[in-house]
């Protein structure tokens, strides 16, 4: 039995470029190339596919919206996003809407071909930077946790005037604090943090996520 594949993408030249890797496989039937989701949404249910592979940035209904829209309404069918962000802000977007696989467009024939097979046999295939980047983002997000609980309330609240320029003895005016107490710390979340100067200590505190 044939896996029925559609794809949604407003790249004439792209969508071409797909079904021309997939139209000689015996094990695959593409079922039809849409420039944008309204057309594939039209097409269904009488023409079914059983893996869509599906653009992110897309005019009309943009591709996380039609992601969700399809797995309420067809969640049989398996969606992997095909597409040339890399972000983790749109990875995360788009694995939050409970899609298959995520794929970058630069993606060679055989690896499309595997992805499609294991999202319809029911997994998840995800690109290998993909994959970096979450485990990345998964690492982050640990060490903001953790630094978040290694500061003390005051402490954070120094470090974000430290980082807006403030002197010692501006944030102890605004704190109602003595310098002293201030300086001691900002040593204490300098040695925390394990920065000697203060230019790298701001780079490490926006890199856990600690300034607003």
């Amino acid at each position: 039995m044939q896996i029925k594949v559609a794809i949604v993408d407003d790249h004439s030249l792209i969508a071409e470029g797909v079904s021309n890797m997939l139209r000689y496989n015996a094990e695959m039937e593409i079922v039809a190339a849409y420039q944008d989701g309204k057309a594939l949404l039209d097409s269904l249910p009488e023409r079914m596919p059983d893996v869509v592979l599906l653009d992110i940035n897309m005019p009309g209904i943009p591709g996380d919206e039609l992601a969700a829209l399809l797995k309420r309404q067809y969640p049989a069918i398996k969606i992997i996003a095909l597409t040339s962000f890399d972000n983790i802000f749109y990875i995360k977007n788009m694995l939050q809407q409970k899609i298959d696989g995520y794929l970058l467009k630069y993606v060679s024939r055989d690896t499309l071909m595997e992805a499609i097979r294991i999202v319809y046999e029911g997994g998840t295939y995800l690109d290998e930077t993909v994959s970096r980047q979450i485990k990345r983002d998964e690492e982050i997000t640990k060490r903001q946790k953790e630094a978040g609980t290694l500061l003390t309330k005051r402490e954070k609240e120094i470090l974000q005037l430290i980082a807006e320029g403030h002197t010692s003895s501006e944030i102890a005016e605004k704190l109602f604090l003595s310098k002293r107490t201030v300086e001691h710390h900002r040593e204490s979340v300098l040695a925390k943090l394990g920065c000697k100067k203060i230019s790298l200590l701001i780079i490490k505190a926006k890199e856990l996520g600690l300034l607003y």
